[in-house]
């Protein structure tokens, strides 16, 4: 059965995430963030809580290696595929966690909000590790990125054989500018380790109000040519992740894929939570 292989030091899995920084990522959320703002906090934060969950007493345990992949086009003939991380991380697209956990690029501090237990509200100054920053330029060059990605990863597979296959974590609010990804996406779903092929989900953002579709187990659900491609290219949800959905309250079927389209802010946040912490229990 596959997607069963135990997630350890001596065969950890990948997580790379891609994420659109096309110049439709400044429109505002309803909370008057920018997509990429908002989005950046939220990466930065699911870091956090990665490097947290991998720490085991005075070190952090190399379980994941971790990738950002960014694509834009300032223009037609100026497409980019970059490495989202910068400084000591720049040097290749997957790390381990432990150097994710060893090299932010700074240290803010910001407000959190608790609870005061009488029933008050106070707020804390916190420490907010950033290590991914907010970009938003030109076209969406998806082609390129789901290229690049399938590059990564059947080297990262050849080295890992034994390991839980990686997961990409597609980040996008709009239309690929440079053809049809689903080609590519096809092939990047055929690479893989001994105990299945690459999970490929796709959450699109959106900055109005629109009902979010969440997992839907076929493309008649969806409204629009763009989504029905970002449905098909998107991974069937394995048994321990549809569970695990179903755990969460989500109504699906064994046929329902990981995928979200028209997601608000609340369900961004919710999907990339679900795409990674399922797999290390």
């Amino acid at each position: 059965m596959p997607y069963t292989a135990e997630i350890n030091r001596a065969n950890p899995t990948a997580i790379l995430f891609l994420i659109d920084q096309s110049g439709s990522m400044a429109e505002a959320l309803p909370s008057a963030k920018s997509k990429a703002q908002f989005l950046a906090d939220v990466l930065n934060r699911t870091l956090a809580n990665l490097i947290i969950r991998c720490t085991k007493g005075s070190g952090v345990w190399d379980y994941f290696d971790i990738g950002m992949l960014t694509y834009m086009a300032y223009e037609e003939k100026d497409a980019r595929v970059e490495n989202g991380f910068q400084g000591p991380l720049s040097s290749a697209v997957l790390n381990p966690i432990s150097a994710i956990e060893a090299s932010p690029l700074r240290i803010e501090e910001r407000l959190k909000k608790f609870e005061d237990g009488a029933g008050g509200i106070v707020e804390e100054k916190v420490k907010f590790p950033v290590w991914f920053e907010p970009k938003a330029n030109g076209g969406t060059p998806m082609c390129m990125a789901m290229y690049r990605a399938a590059e990564v990863l059947a080297e990262w597979c050849d080295a890992h054989p034994q390991s839980f296959p990686p997961i990409i974590l597609h980040v996008t609010d709009g239309e690929p500018t440079d053809g049809d990804p689903e080609p590519i996406a096809e092939r990047l779903k055929q690479i893989g380790t001994n105990d299945g092929p690459v999970l490929l989900s796709n959450l699109h953002i959106c900055s109005q109000q629109a009902e979010p579709i969440l997992f839907p187990s076929s493309e008649l659900e969806l409204p629009n040519d763009n989504a029905k491609r970002l449905f098909r290219m998107s991974s069937i949800l394995p048994d321990k992740m549809l569970l695990e959905a179903q755990h969460e309250g989500y109504s699906l079927s064994s046929e329902s894929r990981i995928f979200v389209y028209n997601a608000d802010a609340n369900e961004i946040v919710k999907f990339i939570a679900f795409g990674t912490i399922p797999i290390l229990r």
